[in-house]
């Protein structure tokens, strides 16, 4: 009997329990027919056997999956009744088995052509945990042949633990796809037969009243990251499937070869088994952001996983680690596996409806980040620093950026709710000069500093990156951040002329603003400018402002036909001026226009009806007044506010 107890989960099982019921169940599959005392007499030898099957059943935990030799079960061959074996991790990193009764395939649950295997999960673990976050990806096995993995969940309270299996011959064709890095098909060989898909009208996968299928949720372990920052994380994320943060750990930099630009180990790649848990890395260094799920497919150069998307981002180049399962918790809301990532062992490179795919060895392409804060806080004058890779997704890098600079602003223990940052730094992008960054945030009605200096920064470094004309790489991030212990809020309150109002061409003006820092007496600020020669007669204004009024004021907002290049986006960025400075500007009654992010003022007439055609076509904006900065000044912080003043100039030449 024994061979055929290994051979067969359900007679196994009977084994296992060793009661009158389960020998019952195992004598009615093996469509054996006795009599009641001969029953009994069976019930106690049975029962007699049960440490030479627990043996059995230890020596099959012991040897782990089948070997990827055994080949694959068809689609078209499974059908209710069917009794298989599923892998996976609970603790540690070694893969356990777990008992699956099929009950049938739902035609097109997955999506036209696309069905799904509908499973029961057995066991004291399974049915203590549940389907658990995490376990997405564990290998299916109909004997010794591969059938596909667990992928999907019903519900969130489901009393039994039912699974969706996507079939394996699906998630062989994400073998077959083409990498974005080459453009070639980097597959270790042909793919084996997995059988013919069946395919057939779609049929409805509800279970009832809301209880649809979904794909097993994907946590994220988020090491390194305060509450606020997974908060805004979560935030930021929210409805695409990348927002459920885990208890757990990551690989860090304290371990030696881990983090940052850590190299693939072919040592560590070798234990990863069909049922390993496996990490995608998203942010890596001092902080780390990954997602788990489970190993389906290994061989000697590739693996699949998961049996679901990530995000379904096609072409992708995330980091790869082993992964350590701590424990797993068990939860009738939300089970997950706690787990520590591990040693880097090469690049998921496709992300797709069926399955992810890594390739062992390959290094990732991902952004090198330098964040370093300082400030009086530091009583030594050290440097905080932050250094971490960040992947190269639309999806995810701007997020990952953002919240990354919000959990670097965090890490120190003198920032308060009136803490004020100064940032400065640059982008890089390749074919470019290194973008310009200089930001500042006081806290203020939008909340504190930290939560706008992350957003700014996150809104800069989005329109570069989301640039629809960008082409070039970006080749890293370096930022410097400036810890102020106070509001650094400065108040415009009053502007005024010091000398006479009436002028003329050429002469030098005073201008004197009252300012108001945060709670701190009022100052006076005095700023000459002046007067172009070539001023007529008449009426003249004068703003006085702070940068964001003049920044506005030399680009004003237009109702654009196209979204700016990339040319453009960076010319504006570099013309922004200081937010901790006062500004005085001529507003000359001259056609001023915005050219590709360049502002172009007192531009002659037939100039202007040049460039009038170009309007819609172009990045042009045209306006019939000229703003000309005169005069600037330090204002001791952020700057908020404007007057407009008037002068009146006269015929003749100046006096002074």
């Amino acid at each position: 009997m024994k061979p055929g107890l290994n051979a067969d989960g359900g007679k196994l099982r009977a084994a296992l329990r060793c009661t009158l019921i389960d020998v019952k169940t195992w004598l009615k599959e093996t469509r054996i027919r006795l009599a009641m005392p001969a029953l009994a007499l069976c019930t106690v030898l049975f029962v007699s056997l049960c440490p030479v099957l627990l043996n059995a059943q230890g020596a099959v935990a012991s040897a782990g999956p089948p070997a990827s030799g055994g080949g694959f079960f068809p689609l078209s061959e499974v059908h209710r009744g069917l009794t298989a074996t599923a892998w996976t991790v609970f603790a540690g990193s070694k893969p356990e088995p777990m008992e699956v009764e099929i009950l049938g395939v739902l035609r097109g649950a997955r999506g036209p052509g696309h069905d799904m295997i509908l499973a029961q999960l057995h066991g004291a673990k399974p049915e203590y945990t549940g389907v658990v976050a995490g376990m997405s990806g564990s290998p299916v096995y109909i004997g010794n042949r591969l059938l596909g993995s667990l992928s999907y969940r019903i519900g969130q309270f489901s009393k039994d633990p039912i699974a969706g299996i996507t079939p394996i011959e699906q998630m062989l064709e994400v073998l077959n796809l083409k990498d974005e890095k080459d453009g070639q098909t980097t597959t270790s060989g042909a793919i084996p037969d997995a059988g013919a898909r069946r395919t057939a009208s779609r049929e409805e996968s509800e279970a009832g009243d809301g209880m649809t299928f979904q794909a097993m949720e994907t946590p994220l372990i988020m090491s390194g990251f305060r509450p606020e920052a997974i908060r805004l994380w979560q935030q930021r994320m929210a409805g695409t499937g990348m927002e459920m943060v885990a208890a757990g750990g990551g690989s860090g930099s304290s371990k030696p070869g881990a983090g940052q630009d850590a190299e693939p180990s072919a040592a560590a790649a070798a234990t990863v088994l069909p049922g390993s848990a496996v990490g995608a890395q998203l942010v890596r260094g001092d902080l780390e952001i990954a997602a788990i799920c489970t190993v389906t497919y290994v061989d000697p150069k590739q693996l699949l996983a998961c049996g679901h998307p990530l995000l379904q981002a096609g072409p992708v180049s995330f980091a790869m680690t082993t992964a350590d399962v701590v424990t797993t918790l068990a939860s009738p809301l939300n089970a997950f596996k706690i787990v520590n990532t591990g040693d880097a062992i090469g690049a998921f490179t496709q992300d797709r409806d069926s399955a992810i795919r890594g390739v062992f060895g390959q290094k990732p392409r991902m952004i090198p980040m330098h964040i370093a804060v300082h400030g009086p806080a530091y009583d030594t004058g050290a440097e905080h620093k932050l250094n971490v890779e960040i992947i190269d997704l639309d999806a995810i890098t701007p997020q990952a950026v953002m919240v990354t600079v919000y959990e670097a602003l965090l890490e120190n223990n003198g920032s308060t709710a009136d803490t004020s940052y100064h940032l400065t730094g640059s982008i890089d992008l390749e074919g470019y000069p290194p973008s310009p960054l200089d930001l500042w945030a006081a806290p203020g009605d939008q909340g504190q500093a930290a939560t706008a200096l992350a957003f700014a920064a996150g809104e800069r470094f989005m329109r570069i990156y989301s640039n629809g004309a960008r082409q070039g790489a970006l080749s890293g991030i370096d930022l410097h951040v400036e810890a102020i212990p106070r509001s650094a809020q400065v108040e415009l309150e009053t502007a005024r002329l010091v000398s006479n109002d009436i002028v003329h061409a050429g002469d030098t003006v005073l201008v004197e603003a009252t300012i108001r820092p945060w709670q701190q007496p009022a100052r006076n600020v005095r700023i000459p400018i002046t007067l172009p020669a070539r001023l007529g007669a008449g009426n003249l204004r004068l703003l006085v402002s702070d940068s964001g009024t003049l920044d506005r004021t030399q680009d004003q907002p237009r109702l654009a036909t196209h979204p700016a290049n990339l040319e453009t986006v960076l010319a504006q960025d570099r013309r922004q001026h200081a937010a901790n400075r006062i500004y005085v500007s001529l507003l000359v009654p001259e056609t001023q226009a915005s050219v590709d992010g360049q502002a172009l003022s007192s531009l002659p007439l037939s100039v202007a009806n040049a460039l009038e055609p170009q309007r819609t076509a172009l990045d042009v904006n045209l306006n019939g007044e000229s703003a000309e900065l005169a005069g600037e000044a330090p204002a001791g912080g952020v700057l908020s506010g404007f007057q407009i003043l008037t002068l009146h100039v006269d015929p003749g030449g100046g006096l002074n």
